[in-house]
């Protein structure tokens, strides 16, 4: 944590040089910047008030030394103040924060995550954008616009779509609710590694609830957990849902022990392990497998794989998924709704928050969620 704040310069160039002189001096005589120096950082960099350079150094630089709780704040803070977001005519709303590079190893079915949500009663919303890297996986802007659904909508648009009774979900772009940050993709590619940008993201929360909002992610490292729990509370979600995803996602595996992180109204995180025999799951593989290819191990680099190619089978996958067919996509859906529902409280048990999932399959709900509009 920062021990010391320093008189933050009004100049952005004065202010910059003052940061990077600290950050960015080797792995044994970098300093720490404050919560406050972080977020005003991150701020001249949004707004393009530094050279891209002084841009990429700040990130990296960051990075390399490896943030302190306050400087992950800090950088939060400015993205959410450069966030448009709208708040849904529902009280409580979930917020899916999915990795926004996407998939490259499994078939993704989180996509379909919040249409299963809203048909139990969630109201749930999910984010992103259509490429980014280290990954450039499959996004959920490129599952869903494969399906024909509606991937451009303006934070007001989705929160009314959010809102409505009759379909209570959404998707929206990281290019509508927060283009500074978006602007600011072609340098992520350049710094090549994953900078604070890539953790405090998806805590973003473009669609929030009239009394609560909650956050939902995924995590692969061990000392995520502890960080994004720490981050939402900053942020002031109500609860969080932290689950060791495949390929760092909201759905576990399908073969192997699950974990979550979770907290409720602002407490300590708290983990609880599972198997997805609990929630009458039986399956070989970890995961939706690629078209022609076994389902691989997580990593931050994968394969080479035609996006549009697999984007349309997933698209496919998680339609057939919400007609009531069997296999690992709708496994994949019930049992990310059914923590989903088991988290809120909605049901004492994983077993009996599946039944409640699958139940909003095969009835053909969630499909007719999917395919509403308002």
């Amino acid at each position: 944590m920062s021990t010391r704040v320093e008189a933050i310069p009004a100049d952005p160039a004065a202010l910059m040089r003052s940061i990077l002189k600290r950050i960015a001096t080797g792995p044994e005589l970098s300093k720490d910047i404050s919560r406050e120096e972080a977020c005003a950082g991150m701020r001249l960099v949004l707004d393009g008030q530094v050279d891209p350079v002084q841009a990429g150094v700040f990130l990296i630089a960051l990075r390399m030394k490896r943030e302190t709780d306050d400087e992950n704040c800090g950088v939060l803070e400015a993205i959410r103040e450069a966030t448009r977001y709208a708040i849904a005519p529902v009280d409580e709303v979930m917020s899916i924060g999915d990795p926004y590079d996407g998939y490259n190893r499994t078939l993704p079915a989180s996509p379909f995550l919040p249409s299963v949500l809203a048909a139990c009663g969630i109201a749930a919303v999910s984010h992103g954008v259509e490429r980014m890297g280290p990954k450039y996986g499959v996004t959920h802007r490129r599952v869903l616009g494969a399906a024909g659904l509606p991937v451009d909508m303006e934070p007001e648009e989705a929160a009314a779509r959010v809102g409505d009774p009759r379909v209570g979900w959404a998707y929206i772009d990281q290019k509508a609710f927060c283009p500074k940050l978006y602007g600011l993709a072609a340098l992520r590619t350049l710094i090549v590694k994953r900078p604070a940008i890539t953790t405090t993201e998806v805590l973003v929360a473009p669609v929030r609830g009239r009394v609560k909002t909650h956050f939902v992610t995924g995590y692969v490292h061990k000392p995520y957990p502890r960080i994004y729990a720490l981050l939402a509370r900053h942020a002031g979600f109500a609860s969080a849902l932290i689950v060791r995803g495949v390929e760092g996602g909201v759905i576990p595996s399908l073969s192997h022990t699950g974990k979550v992180f979770h907290y409720h109204d602002r407490g300590e995180e708290t983990s609880t392990e599972f198997k997805p025999a609990d929630l009458g799951i039986d399956q070989s593989v970890r995961a939706p497998r690629l078209p022609g290819g076994p389902a691989g191990e997580d990593a931050d680099d994968g394969p080479e794989i035609d996006n549009d190619a697999v984007a349309k089978a997933a698209a496919e996958a998680g339609i057939a998924a919400l007609t009531g067919q069997p296999g690992p996509t709708r496994d994949s859906l019930v049992y990310g709704a059914a923590l989903c529902l088991w988290h809120l409280g909605r049901h004492g048990s994983l077993k009996s928050a599946a039944d409640a999932a699958r139940a909003a399959l095969d009835s053909g709900e969630a499909l007719r969620r999917l395919r509403r509009t308002p």
